[in-house]
């Protein structure tokens, strides 16, 4: 919640202007006011606002037209719209245009104050939003690497084809070998490139908080204090990322196939059903046919997930994609670590190409940092890579380096 948030009341009756004001500003807010609508776009045009109250029925411009222009200057801004003539489709109408909710006139301080709170965690969530899809289209044009390994143009075709369509992916491999980098991959080529990405760890918490996590709560759900959105509402429009989806319990699946037929949840702790619109990949190292078989996982679930299944190779099966893994890490590494190590030695090359990589893309690229930041020259050599794994247990690799 913010801790102080900038609030404009636009109403052209002053009792309603002054109790907002009072009743808003108890709560630590900045709280402005205008009497009229052309002078609410005007402060609008001049300073930042998080959030607008807006009565619906002003003379000169109306409510619902200032509405629309503040949608058209600046889509983030939340507004509320206050009415006391209006009827349910008044109200239904503004929130078309993209009105947060409404208020109905005569209102209580804490009614408007409650409203207000749940309209600031929007807003808050919205921003968050924001930096979170800048995030991600920075990691992808940084990471995503397909590789010239023909199992891995067959991914890439996959992800092409997947991307612009809802249907549920399944991504399976061994860990490190990418599989968050190719649902991400998904995500930024879908018609949901704008909207959330939003990961969820399946074997990170326990079951009781797992469905929280997914489904929200509601206040008073095991001496909760506040409503808590889950995954799934925060990711309304875009895209939830089930990260070893093989680790959800059996009554939580249950609920998950809900949500994918369905497209609503419940909250914990709540019986009314929440509308959500998201598309879901999934992701597993396990063998998930052998999870049905011995009744931890759902069969019905499994197909459901599974529409468009997506299969990564480990590296120790792609070695002929070692060297450009390695050039991409050497550039990122150096920029990030702020060296200029410019290239790798022949004999060093031989090390990683000969090794098996049981970690994968994550284990090779944590090497190559390493390397980075260890290497005595602007060429990594054999004795810059260190690493128990290279240069002791030597799995399939030459001779290593002491």
């Amino acid at each position: 919640m913010y801790s102080q948030a900038n609030i404009l009341v636009i109403d052209d009756e002053e009792t309603i202007r002054d109790s907002c004001q009072q009743a808003l500003s108890r709560s630590g807010n900045r709280v402005e006011v205008a009497e009229e609508g052309i002078k609410g776009l005007e402060m609008l045009g001049k300073e930042s606002f998080d959030l607008v109250i807006l009565d619906l029925k002003m003379p000169g411009l109306s409510g619902m037209e200032v509405l629309k222009r503040i949608k058209e200057d600046e889509s983030e801004i939340v507004v509320v719209v206050i009415t006391g003539y209006a009827t349910v489709e008044s109200a239904v109408e503004a929130m078309k245009v993209g009105a947060y909710d409404f208020i109905p006139k005569p209102f209580t301080p804490e009614s408007l104050r409650m409203i207000v709170d749940r309209a600031l965690e929007k807003r808050k969530l919205s921003l968050e939003n924001i930096l979170l899809r800048a995030e991600l289209k920075e990691k992808i044009s940084e990471d995503m690497i397909i590789g010239q390994n023909a199992k891995m143009r067959e991914v890439e075709q996959l992800v092409r084809k997947a991307a612009p369509t809802d249907s549920t992916v399944m991504i399976t491999g061994e860990t490190g070998t990418g599989k968050e980098l190719i649902a991400r991959a998904i995500h930024c080529q879908s018609n949901r490139k704008d909207k959330p990405f939003i990961v969820v760890d399946c074997g990170g918490l326990v079951e009781s908080l797992f469905e929280s996590e997914l489904f929200g709560h509601v206040k008073g759900f095991t001496g909760a204090t506040e409503t808590k959105y889950g995954r799934f509402e925060v990711a309304d429009g875009g895209t939830v990322f089930l990260d070893e989806v093989g680790n959800i319990s059996m009554n939580i699946q249950a609920k998950l196939l809900q949500a994918i037929q369905e497209k609503e949840i419940t909250r914990a702790g709540s019986t009314q059903a929440v509308k959500v619109d998201v598309r879901i990949i999934a992701a597993t190292n396990q063998d998930l046919l052998q999870d049905i078989k011995e009744g931890t996982l759902r069969e019905d679930l499994f197909y459901r997930l599974s529409v468009v299944p997506i299969a990564l190779p480990a590296l120790r099966e792609r070695k002929e994609d070692i060297p450009l893994l390695v050039k991409h890490f050497l550039i990122k590494y150096n920029k990030k670590r702020e060296k200029s190590v410019t290239g790798i030695s022949k004999e060093a090359m031989k090390i990683l190409t000969g090794y098996d990589w049981p970690g994968n893309v994550r284990e090779l690229e944590n090497v190559i940092e390493r390397a980075v930041v260890l290497a005595r020259s602007r060429v990594i050599e054999p004795s810059d890579l260190w690493y128990y794994e290279l240069t002791e247990k030597k799995p399939s690799g030459p001779a290593g380096v002491g």
